[in-house]
C-alpha cells in the first residue's frame, strides 16, 4: 500500500497532473481535449497521464478511434485512509498539549501556592 501511495502522491506532485485530475473529475477526456488549455505539447499530456496511470489514478478506455482517459476515484479513498490515521494521531497529540497546558496554567495561576512556602504567589 505504502508504495502505491508513494506513486500517487508523486503523480499529484505536478501542477498539471493535479489539474488534469480535477478536469478528469467532470467526466472522461481525451489526451487533445485535456491538452487544450496547457502551453504543453501534446506529447507532453500523454505522457503525463502516462504517469496518472502508473500512479492508478486514471484508466484508458477505447471508444471506436477515442481513447478517453478516465479518473479511478477510489484511489482517493485509500489517500483519504492514510490522511486521516495522520490527522487523527496528530489531533491526539494536540489534545495531549492542550491537556498539559492546561495544567501548567492552573498550577502558575492566582490560586497557586509556592511549594517551598505554601503561600500564594
Amino acid at each position: 500500500m505504502e508504495d502505491r501511495l508513494s506513486r500517487v502522491f508523486a503523480a499529484l506532485a505536478d501542477p498539471i497532473r493535479r489539474d488534469m485530475v480535477a478536469r478528469l473529475a467532470s467526466g472522461d477526456a481525451t489526451v487533445n481535449e485535456l491538452a487544450q488549455p496547457y502551453a504543453v505539447t501534446v506529447q507532453a499530456v500523454s505522457k503525463h497521464l502516462k504517469v496518472l496511470e502508473d500512479a492508478g489514478l486514471v484508466s484508458r478506455g477505447r471508444q471506436a478511434q477515442r481513447r478517453p482517459a478516465h479518473l479511478e476515484a477510489e484511489v482517493f479513498d485509500l489517500m483519504t485512509k492514510w490522511i486521516e490515521r495522520y490527522r487523527r494521531e496528530a489531533e491526539q497529540r494536540y489534545q495531549r498539549l492542550d491537556a498539559v497546558l492546561a495544567e501548567l496554567a492552573g498550577a502558575t495561576g492566582p490560586d497557586a501556592r509556592d511549594e517551598r512556602t505554601g503561600e500564594a504567589s
